[in-house]
């Protein structure tokens, strides 16, 4: 049988040691390419998430970038924590409204500045009742400033022109966006603070979400009236460390496994003594990027126990395959999809009709 010739070439000690030879060097671009891969990935993770933008206006000096976007050099190092306490300022405000209507309820609706059709679908539902029980009831969205660039100041002045049509706008100095909803929630407690000295309780409440304002209403003339805050409660939720979360927090920002009870920033309630409370805690808890999460940290710090509503029902988180004939007289939030509302709304009031 003939004899393969690689199989005596390979041993030949030149070639073993060729073989070698290669081996090390692959070895070393290996090494070479995992190092400068970790150092670079340390500081600029995940790009698609923290992203900054500018937004050039002599108006607004008060400016913060998305959280996790602070410059090193020519990266972006990651935070988790964001600029609050901050000096924030209105640029649009309704400074007199709440004092004057001394409403029952105030509907806080943080909104993107862009986002006008989510606006004008709640005035012509939800955001239109305006007395429910004999009780006053006011709206208002809170926006920040865009992050749309080069449209920015067109932006700006339609939302100008907005305001002074609707008389519902609050916009403060921070750019609006996800990762900024701390501070805007924030600024939300400092608004109710100082401008609503006679107003029995406040809700902040998604854009997203129906909202039966009538049985709210009938919970609140029931409720405490001090040091009170409902909704769908999460208790013992558990820290995400997946790096791939939206949600994700290193230990480093939150060393506990689990987050102490919190309500779900989608809609959730609270007596009107609480903002001014919280705004004294947030000197003494540590910032972190998710909203409701920090309201809870917020309230642990104060020693204040959240309130479960007197139906875990009241408050969705998603709306049920099958609604039957009197589910939407029967709720007070659920969140929807995309252009549902006006549909939804009309659903309702065809229940409410019919003695549902």
């Amino acid at each position: 049988m003939l004899e393969n010739p690689e199989s005596k070439c390979e041993k030949t000690p030149w070639t073993r040691a060729k073989r070698w030879l290669c081996f090390l060097m692959c070895f070393t671009v290996a090494t070479l390419i995992f190092t400068f891969y970790n150092s670079s990935t340390e500081v600029s993770w995940p790009l698609n998430f923290w992203k900054t933008s500018s937004v050039s206006s002599q108006s607004y000096n008060n400016l913060t970038t998305a959280v996790g976007s602070v410059s090193v050099g020519d990266h972006l190092t990651p935070q988790y924590s964001v600029a609050y306490p901050h000096q924030y300022d209105f640029i649009l405000d309704e400074p007199n409204r709440c004092w004057q209507e001394s409403p029952f309820l105030v509907l806080m609706i943080p909104v993107a500045p862009h986002n006008r059709e989510a606006r004008d679908v709640i005035r012509k539902t939800w955001g239109k009742e305006t007395t429910v029980l004999r009780q006053v009831v006011s709206h208002y969205f809170l926006l920040g400033l865009s992050r749309e660039g080069g449209d920015s100041e067109l932006l700006e002045e339609q939302v100008l022109q907005e305001s002074q049509r609707h008389q519902d706008i609050l916009q403060s100095n921070f750019v609006d966006c996800y990762s900024n909803l701390t501070i805007k929630t924030m600024v939300m407690f400092e608004w109710l603070n100082s401008h609503c000295p006679n107003t029995s309780y406040a809700m902040k409440v998604d854009s997203d979400i129906f909202l039966n304002v009538h049985n709210l209403v009938d919970m609140l003339l029931k409720a405490p009236r001090y040091v009170y805050m409902t909704g769908h409660i999460a208790r013992g939720a558990p820290v995400l460390r997946d790096h791939n979360s939206k949600w994700f927090l290193p230990v480093s920002s939150f060393p506990e496994s689990r987050y102490p009870p919190y309500a779900l920033g989608l809609g959730y309630v609270f007596s009107l003594d609480l903002p001014k409370k919280i705004l004294e805690a947030s000197l003494h808890v540590k910032t972190v990027y998710i909203e409701d999460v920090y309201v809870g940290l917020c309230m642990r710090y104060l020693g204040i126990a959240l309130t479960d509503p007197p139906d875990s029902s009241l408050f969705r988180i998603t709306m049920p395959y099958l609604t039957g004939n009197c589910y939407w007289t029967s709720v007070i939030t659920t969140i929807l999809q995309a252009n549902q509302l006006s549909d939804v709304w009309g659903k309702y009031q065809t229940q409410a009709q019919s003695g549902c």
